[in-house]
């Protein structure tokens, strides 16, 4: 695949980009002089993959807020257990 404009990229299109270098690297395709490029051109693309899912959780909470749906709540965390004030360890 080509070093296609980040802007003009799905989210598709970007992860099969990173397929594709990942499996350059694993199969040792890419010699040393490439291999920041292609390590640069990885971070660009995730973080192209990373926006386009925070604008895409960003619509599905809207489309949940103007229906009045209820979205799901968070997990709770868990909450630690108190040990007693006493200076016994059992």
């Amino acid at each position: 695949m080509t070093n296609k404009n980040l802007n003009e990229m799905s989210y598709r299109e970007a992860t099969q980009e990173l397929e594709e270098i990942l499996r350059a690297i694993e199969n040792d395709a890419v010699d040393v002089d490439e291999l920041t490029q292609k390590v640069q051109r990885s971070s660009q693309l995730i973080k192209l993959c990373k926006e386009k899912l925070r604008k895409a959780e960003k619509a599905i909470d809207q489309v949940f807020n103007e229906e009045n749906c209820e979205a799901p709540e968070p997990p709770k965390p868990k909450q630690k257990e108190s040990k007693p004030a006493s200076g016994s360890l059992f």
